[in-house]
């Protein structure tokens, strides 16, 4: 982007941006009301509560609802920062931080040489389609820790692999950001970072790794793919349940643990795809990090047992990354991720009873998110293949780390 056209559109971007983001705050503190269901419930009630345990130095051990990784203690424990506030309106005001970081990173990627503002625009607009809830979880934090990774990854492999481990401890999902990173400096530093931080939270707090058998009986939670298997069977006879279950609503009963076997082995296939990808891809161009990290958070997240609102962010973030790339082909899965993101306001907190009810609208509303994210996976997953592996016939150029020390990878 010229000189002259960035000068033009960086106003507009900012004022969209601080506009939303005004508007969030408004709903989070509840000077607006938000239709649908208190959003804000999750901050001033469990993660408050969560709050009173982990400050006297041990996690929620007896709470089955504490289903993170260690590090997620850090992201409870924030709003002690800004202790003149209280808890809920620091944690807001800390998840606007946290926006604000992002949108730092990509206007700052999106002036370099090969790079776009057109990163900074995905987020600036996918953030507010999905409603108070992005300022509700800490979701947003672990995004911010996501994005820097990606973002650090061409040039720093160490900042990106301290990050990537950072914000697996944190949630998980931000490992999938080393997919495509082909230097040992950013595995090495990955493993130093993440081994470390879990060894001080391991000898410093009981019960820092509680949370890997606090998910052992989930059911199938009611917003994700597979559920839409008991949302027809209710119309026709199913006897199961619809609980708060582990902290989210989800369906119980007949065959729940049959479906959900079925996305944990969606999960596996999804896995193992990639790990085939990553074996036979030859081809690492400067997007190819995030193009890579962008699959990778698609797949899991389409082929969970649950699909929280909050995940959303998630894909929002990465994809961002990828746009800020001038090159990257994920424009139409982009796109895609977008749309759903607009019609997972509408499921939830807008239409959430309607959801929970299997009537026409609620179902209606699940196949469409659903679908789009069906779509904008397969998509992505074909361009990532087609752009990065050689066709059948054709020799593949051996990796060499030496060989690629000095050019623009995605590493």
């Amino acid at each position: 982007m010229k000189k002259s056209e960035t000068r033009r559109v960086l106003p507009w971007l900012l004022a969209v941006w601080a506009l939303t983001r005004s508007a969030l705050l408004l709903f989070v503190l509840k000077v607006w009301v938000f239709p649908g269901p208190d959003v804000t419930s999750d901050v001033s009630v469990i993660y408050q509560g969560w709050y009173e345990v982990l400050r006297t130095g041990t996690f929620p051990l007896d709470d089955v609802t504490w289903q993170y990784p260690p590090a997620a203690a850090l992201a409870i424990l924030s709003p002690a920062l800004l202790p003149f506030l209280e808890y809920a309106q620091a944690f807001f005001v800390l998840a606007f931080a946290a926006d604000l970081a992002v949108l730092t990173l990509l206007l700052y990627a999106g002036g370099r040489p090969g790079r776009t503002r057109r990163g900074a625009w995905v987020w600036v607009v996918g953030v507010p389609l999905l409603g108070p809830t992005v300022y509700a979880r800490y979701d947003v934090m672990v995004t911010a820790v996501a994005v820097a990774a990606l973002l650090a990854g061409a040039r720093h492999p160490r900042v990106m692999g301290a990050l990537a481990a950072f914000g697996a401890l944190l949630k998980v999902w931000p490992a999938l950001v080393l997919l495509a990173a082909v230097r040992r400096r950013a595995w090495g530093a990955a493993l130093v970072t993440g081994v470390g931080l879990a060894a001080v939270f391991w000898l410093a707090m009981p019960g820092a790794f509680a949370f890997l058998t606090f998910q052992r009986d989930r059911g199938t939670e009611v917003e994700s793919l597979g559920s839409l298997v008991f949302h027809v069977a209710r119309h026709h006879g199913w006897e199961g349940q619809v609980l708060l279950n582990y902290g989210s609503v989800e369906f119980l009963g007949p065959y729940v643990e049959l479906v959900s076997v079925a996305a944990l082995t969606l999960t596996g296939m999804a896995f193992g795809w990639l790990l085939l990808w990553r074996l036979l891809a030859v081809r690492f161009a400067p997007h190819t990090l995030a193009d890579a990290a962008f699959v990778g958070v698609l797949m899991f997240t389409t082929t969970s047992r649950v699909i929280s609102p909050q995940y959303m962010v998630w894909l929002v973030g990465v994809a961002a990354v990828c746009l800020a790339y001038r090159a990257s082909p994920m424009r139409l899965p982009v796109l895609l991720v977008l749309v759903a993101c607009l019609v997972t306001v509408l499921e939830f907190p807008l239409w959430f009873s309607h959801v929970v009810a299997s009537d026409p609208l609620g179902v209606t509303l699940l196949f469409l998110r659903n679908g789009l994210l069906v779509v904008a996976t397969v998509l992505a997953a074909r361009v990532l293949w087609r752009t990065t592996v050689p066709p059948a016939g054709e020799a593949p150029v051996p990796f060499r780390e030496s060989r690629q020390e000095n050019a623009p990878v995605g590493s």
